[in-house]
């Protein structure tokens, strides 16, 4: 399969598109989901609530997109929230310098180098222009990502799409701490749209301007961080980890991780397992995955350790999570920025906490999802299309297809339909060839297709189709739901 192979379909099924695409010149990097993509969107974040935030008991907040200016300011944002730029003497293209610098050289470049070591490396390297070919380029300068407005009739205050949906958090950690009435530690989720001003969107839902993220901050005792109550579930699961500075994959048990100190403490390797797992769950092979751990030069200002959780794909490896111990930055920043106390006390000791994020894309979660399930088959003349993605996440779990409209056929298969629909998703469709129906729903991800025909009519039975190998068997009205309960949450 390839990016483009993707991006069709997912253009001719509505899955994804551009925002605004029937007026020119609309500005990239904001996309738009159809109601295919809206599903498995939802469901995306259905299985992210039931598998981490519900299961690790994390209490859930919806916070304001918009934040001061102050907010920012003290979070370090204002000052090191920047991408370093470059723009081509000749055609005047603009280009992330790293990207630009690995796209040709395909090595990893930390985007934290200064802009004398970028400024060395293009005209040592000679990365020249991709538009024009030209090896002329301006000096590299930062430029903050940041996206500012104006709140309010005087123009007076200032605020800022916030960049990275964490701060509400922070910000909020005292108040939810309080009325949760739990001890640390203490996990805090939010899913929501965060805003960057990408210098270069590229890659469809890969690099976006307006994103999606769904994160979680656990807040615990540093002196703690080895006091983990279900240690007991991970301690010999595996990890597939790759060392700073190395490039295979090495396999580790989180005890083992742990022992070695590859991590920090067994509040890490846990929940670095919980993602893995998550990501099993949305059927992703084990050596699809990988947790990258990233050099002090790669790594953000706030991070004291970080594990780029990647995932293979057409495109390579591609970053889905940045799960960072934060360590008591955010909330000491914040103290300081705000003069509100934002420690805790237990146990007789008043601390800050310190933080483990685990902060996931959203869209590209369902991209990658998209990646991994697609299936290009050819047979003879014919081509296949069809996305073999787990149920917990197809838009729809059953297709119902009339045979015909007459002869109360229809009639019965919405009968089914009104059957069944209390305990799955149904789309219901008596347009077009059967053959055509099939290969739509196919195209979409449904794993069932049923269909009613005159032989229902006789007898009750039904045709189960199955969307991967494209089996058929005949089977009772009634014993349809108990055939396929149970494979969506398996």
């Amino acid at each position: 399969m390839s990016h483009e192979e993707i991006t069709n379909l997912a253009l001719r099924r509505a899955i994804f598109f551009p925002s605004a695409e029937i007026y020119p010149n609309s500005p990239g990097g904001f996309w738009e989901f159809g109601p295919i993509g809206t599903k498995i969107r939802n469901k995306v974040l259905d299985v992210w609530r039931k598998e981490l935030v519900q299961q690790e008991d994390f209490e859930e907040i919806f916070g304001a997109q918009i934040l001061p200016e102050k907010v920012f300011e003290a979070s370090g944002h204002l000052q090191s929230f920047n991408d370093p730029i470059v723009q081509c003497k000749k055609c005047h293209s603009l280009y992330r310098a790293d990207k630009l610098i690995e796209d040709q050289t395909k090595e990893l470049i930390p985007e934290s180098l200064t802009c004398e070591d970028f400024d060395r490396i293009i005209n040592g390297r000679g990365i020249s222009c991709n538009k024009c070919k030209s090896k002329e380029f301006e000096k590299v300068r930062k430029f903050n990502m940041m996206m500012g407005l104006d709140i309010g009739a005087t123009g007076e205050i200032k605020g800022y799409l916030r960049p990275e949906t964490c701060q509400n958090i922070f910000l909020d950690f005292q108040r939810v701490y309080k009325v949760s009435r739990k001890n640390l530690p203490l996990g805090i989720a939010q899913a929501g749209s965060a805003f960057r001003n990408e210098i270069a969107p590229r890659n469809t839902l890969l690099r976006e301007r307006e994103l999606g993220q769904m994160e979680a901050e656990i807040f615990f005792n540093p002196k703690k961080i080895d006091e983990i109550d279900k240690w007991n579930e991970i301690e010999n699961y595996e990890l597939g980890l790759v060392l700073p500075n190395e490039k295979e994959i090495k396999r580790f048990t989180c005890r083992r991780a742990v022992a070695e100190k590859i991590v920090s403490g067994r509040l890490i390797a846990y929940y670095l397992a919980r993602v893995q797992q998550l990501y099993e769950k949305y059927g992703f092979p084990l050596e699809k995955m990988r947790f990258r751990g990233l050099v002090a030069e790669e790594r953000a200002f706030y991070a004291k350790e970080t594990w780029d959780f990647e995932v293979l794909t057409s495109l390579g490896w591609i970053e889905l999570i940045a799960n960072n111990y934060r360590g008591d930055h955010d909330l000491l920043s914040h103290l300081e920025g705000s003069g509100t106390d934002l420690s805790v006390n237990e146990d007789g000791e008043k601390f800050i906490p310190h933080v483990f994020e685990i902060s996931a894309g959203i869209d590209r979660t369902v991209y990658a999802i998209l990646d991994n399930s697609f299936k290009n088959e050819k047979r003879g003349q014919d081509e296949r299309i069809y996305l073999s993605m787990p149920a917990r996440v197809s838009p729809y779990h059953i297709a119902i297809f009339p045979l015909v409209k007459k002869d109360g056929i229809a009639e019965k298969a919405v009968q089914i339909k009104k059957l069944l629909e209390k305990r799955f998703d149904i789309v219901y469709d008596e347009k077009g060839s059967i053959g055509r129906r099939y290969a739509r729903v196919d195209e979409i991800g449904i794993p069932f297709a049923i269909t009613v025909d005159y032989q229902t009519m006789e007898d009750g039975t039904v045709t189960l189709r199955k969307r991967d190998d494209m089996g058929q068997e005949r089977i009772e009205i009634e014993k349809i739901a108990k055939k396929i309960e149970g494979i969506f949450y398996d």
